[in-house]
């Protein structure tokens, strides 16, 4: 039974897969190398619970106890010591993963759950750098974590059927809609979503419609809640960019080659929210961004 939970990184990921645990009544040592970023992120927890509260989704007891349940450390091995489970929530770097996951190997418990919120990378290639490949899964939260209900449930070549109807077992019991899929380059929900996000970005880069309205087509004609432009600022234009990496890498197929202009706006630190600028400029307090000036039509 998966009682006590570590989470390591205190990022965007890291923190709202944080809060969810907490929520359900697990124990959480979230684990990142920066304290800064940890205060951060328990800053970002708290607020998100009052807001939950005021929304009625949580009691003032529910969100005390929530933030009771969270223990924060800046040393992986300690962090680990005593996990029934830890997902990983580090930045997609592959060399950085591998590396975490050497070291989670040696420091957690022998029957520790070991999972990985890549959104892109192998689970096998990950597994295989431990010595309990039947014990690694994919555990891809969308991103917000507290609002988002899918989780991608990733099987390794190695992943043991108990290792996986455990966590699908436990993500029902966080709230949570998991699905199951097999360890495929962007697994399914990155493998249909970056290409048509880049393919939205090569039709702005060759003239065919501005930002607002390839975004306002695929939101009013498709009902998508947020145009695909919008929502590559959301994830990070760096982060679309690793991933259609991976997949162009892994697959050696043309059509998951990222657009040139996807790659120069990474290269030129134009990120989308997270730097203020992408596809869309950012202002605190702006609820509604407008089209960056790069991008406005006469």
């Amino acid at each position: 039974m998966i009682q006590s939970v570590s989470v390591i990184g205190a990022g965007t990921m890291g923190n709202g897969i944080c809060h969810v645990f907490a929520q359900y009544g697990h124990p959480v040592q979230l684990v990142d190398v920066e304290a800064s970023r940890l205060e951060k992120a328990l800053a970002t927890i708290a607020k998100n619970l009052e807001r939950q509260q005021a929304k009625g989704i949580v009691t003032e007891q529910d969100r005390a106890a929530t933030l009771a349940r969270i223990t924060t450390i800046t040393d992986l091995a300690e962090g680990v010591k005593e996990a029934d489970l830890v997902v990983e929530a580090a930045t997609e770097n592959t060399g950085l993963k591998l590396d975490i996951f050497r070291q989670l190997d040696q420091s957690a418990p022998p029957g520790c759950i070991l999972a990985t919120n890549t959104s892109s990378i192998s689970i096998t290639k990950i597994a295989a750098v431990t010595s309990r490949p039947q014990q690694v899964v994919g555990m891809h939260f969308m991103n917000p974590v507290p609002v988002m209900k899918l989780v991608e449930v990733i099987n390794g070549y190695a992943t043991s059927r108990d290792t996986t109807d455990t966590i699908l077992e436990l993500s029902k019991k966080i709230g949570k809609v998991p699905c199951e899929v097999n360890d495929y380059p962007g697994f399914i929900a990155n493998r249909i979503l970056m290409p048509m996000i880049n393919e939205a970005i090569c039709s702005l880069q060759e003239g065919v419609a501005g930002v607002g309205e390839i975004d306002r087509i695929m939101k009013l004609g498709m009902a998508h809640p947020m145009g695909p432009l919008q929502l590559a600022d959301f994830i990070g234009l760096d982060v679309c960019l690793s991933i259609l990496e991976v997949m162009y890498t892994g697959f050696k197929n043309p059509k998951y080659a990222p657009c040139s202009l996807l790659v120069n706006m990474v290269a030129a630190n134009c990120l989308g929210v997270k730097t203020g600028e992408g596809f869309y400029q950012y202002t605190p307090g702006n609820r509604e961004p407008e089209v960056s000036t790069r991008f406005r039509r006469p």
